[in-house]
């Protein structure tokens, strides 16, 4: 291999996992001009295009795909190697890259970066927010967050919080005048806050239990769907009609009476958010590192112990 193309390879990378050269160019502090010409060196190597490009988007070409695909793994093997070094040094360093979904990082993230920062502070930890269900070697991260149910098994998987449910909430002001549901086939006479899959594009359908305890698809009815669940529990509180979320992301708001749930009984199970990389990740330092730090406050929420600050 032409060992000049080494340099450009971590740049093709970059543009995969910001989805063009622009953004790949602000990441790397490179001008877009310098990204385009080290992504055509390699491409003129390899003798066929990795990108598709269009004046509106950047994407992967079938042969781009496998490319990639052979890359993410190797160059993450290269920083790994790195990063343990650093921490032969006696500290964790590098880049941490974690994808997880918006509604992770209130119920999970957030507490778990802003001590990583202040234990680590030579460790720079990049947080994707993305709802779709990522490849993540493919795009370059070191690790992912997805409920338990939707981790691929060659994954190594560790848990972030403990199983939740997803619940049905509304104000009393919404309730005093549309009324109060009385079961679940009520929820057609309401105004509910939809959800929508950015990826699919796909309408969610409710997983609720019915009065047996069975698990139903609900497709509801309503004016507003929205892509981020933190907006549908803001959009509940504006009194826009009942949203379905999960009852750790309201509890507040429950407590304090600015929302009730409804149908208490067809609330529905989840296992929780988890953690997720492959086996050959967790030698790095900086997964390592986080990962500790991940059960160790778990642990402490579950004995009630004080989370840190």
């Amino acid at each position: 291999m032409d060992r000049t193309l080494l340099p450009h390879l971590a740049i093709v990378l970059a543009v995969h996992r910001r989805g063009g050269f622009a953004a790949a160019a602000a990441e790397l502090g490179m001008s877009a001009s310098a990204v385009s010409h080290a992504v055509r060196a390699v491409e003129d190597h390899l003798g066929q295009p990795i990108f598709a490009r269009t004046t509106r988007s950047v994407r992967l070409t079938e042969a781009g795909a496998g490319f990639i695909g052979m890359l993410a793994p190797a160059m993450g093997e290269i920083a790994d190697a790195v990063d343990r070094f650093g921490e032969s040094l006696g500290r964790v360093s590098g880049v941490l890259r974690i994808n997880a979904p918006h509604v992770a990082l209130p119920l999970a993230m957030t507490p778990l970066v802003a001590e990583m920062a202040r234990r680590h502070p030579d460790l720079v930890m990049e947080i994707t927010c993305d709802d779709g269900l990522a490849d993540i070697v493919a795009s370059g991260h070191d690790a992912g967050v997805r409920l338990g149910h939707t981790v691929a098994q060659d994954m190594v998987a560790v848990r972030l919080t403990p199983p939740f449910e997803a619940i049905l909430v509304a104000t009393p002001r919404y309730l005093a005048t549309a009324g109060e549901p009385r079961g679940i086939e009520a929820l057609q006479r309401h105004n509910c806050i939809g959800f929508r899959f950015v990826t699919s594009g796909g309408v969610y359908a409710w997983d609720l239990r019915d009065q047996a305890g069975a698990h139903v698809s609900v497709e509801v009815p309503g004016t507003v769907r929205v892509t981020d669940a933190l907006y549908a529990r803001d959009l509940a509180l504006a009194h826009v009609g009942i949203a379905y979320i999960f009852e750790p992301l309201v509890r507040a708001e429950l407590r304090e009476g600015r929302l009730r749930q409804l149908l208490p009984r067809s609330a529905f199970g989840e296992p929780g958010l988890f953690l997720y990389f492959p086996r050959r990740a967790a030698q790095a330092p900086k997964l390592r590192a986080f990962v500790d730090l991940a059960r160790e406050m778990l642990e402490k929420s579950a004995s009630g112990q004080p989370q840190p600050r």
